[in-house]
């Protein structure tokens, strides 16, 4: 289910757009606030996410709401810009999240990027590089990744023998050589929207947690022949996740290192 507000023009279309993944509780945050409101340099994460986005030149942007939706659509009232909605009642995955989005990705022609409303550090510069790679090799999906020193229980990007991509591997299904791989998928994505609308509607839930996984898209697309690319551009504070109350407190003690506050 999809509620638009500011509509885009068939003149921006070819601009890209993004997908702001917000759906989620964070059971683990011991708050009883939607996740992506839990504060950072005394500011909802959420919001260092959006402005990284407009920086990097990304206005319309669309938000994935579910648990406590008004109260995210209050926030982020006073931001004005080209701002929609998706409410997505049931959390059934990060793909079944963006399917709910279908409707308004009909008339985008530009590129839509898919990106956590929990990762405050994501960085604008970074964006711009994948968009810029994006525009050059016109890819199906790029993946913004980075090379982790320690990538214990991230996904891990699989290559040929030519550098070419050819898959995300979870950690917990990983071989032993897949293992030594320190380039993880940091869950950055950019889209031709023809190609991901296509792949949606092949993503099955068939797995232990019966979800859809957004992560699926890249092995339909390369199932498709279609190309997939990745490039491990990420910085590295752009690693530190949120999923409970010690990683919040790390990444606002980084954030205000890094000259947030």
């Amino acid at each position: 289910m999809s509620e638009s507000t500011n509509a885009p023009t068939s003149n921006d279309s070819d601009e890209p757009c993004a997908i702001v993944l917000a759906a989620g509780k964070g059971t683990r945050m011991k708050s009883a606030l939607p996740k992506v409101l839990c504060q950072v340099v005394d500011r909802a994460m959420i919001h260092f996410v959006l402005d990284a986005l407009e920086k990097a030149g990304v206005k319309r942007q669309i938000i994935v709401v579910g648990y406590e939706a008004d109260a995210v659509k209050k926030e982020l009232s006073t931001r004005g810009g080209n701002i929609e909605y998706a409410l997505q009642e049931e959390q059934l995955g990060t793909g079944h999240a963006v399917q709910i989005c279908r409707s308004a990705l009909v008339n985008q022609t530009g590129p839509t990027i898919v990106v956590a409303g929990d990762s405050p550090l994501i960085q604008a510069t970074s964006l711009k590089k994948c968009l810029d790679h994006f525009r050059e090799t016109k890819p199906a999906l790029l993946l913004g990744t980075l090379e982790k020193d320690n990538p214990e229980g991230l996904g891990r990007i699989v290559r040929d023998a030519s550098g070419a991509f050819t898959g995300i591997v979870e950690h917990k299904d990983a071989s032993d050589a897949e293992l030594k791989i320190n380039e993880v998928n940091m869950s950055t994505y950019f889209f031709n929207t023809p190609d991901l609308l296509d792949a949606l509607t092949k993503l099955s839930n068939d797995n232990a947690q019966n979800e859809y996984y957004l992560t699926d898209t890249a092995k339909l697309l390369c199932q498709a022949g279609r190309p997939v690319e990745a490039i491990p551009v990420l910085q590295p504070c752009e690693s530190l996740s949120i999923n409970n109350t010690d990683e919040l407190k790390q990444v606002d003690e980084t954030m205000r290192s890094m000259g947030y506050a």
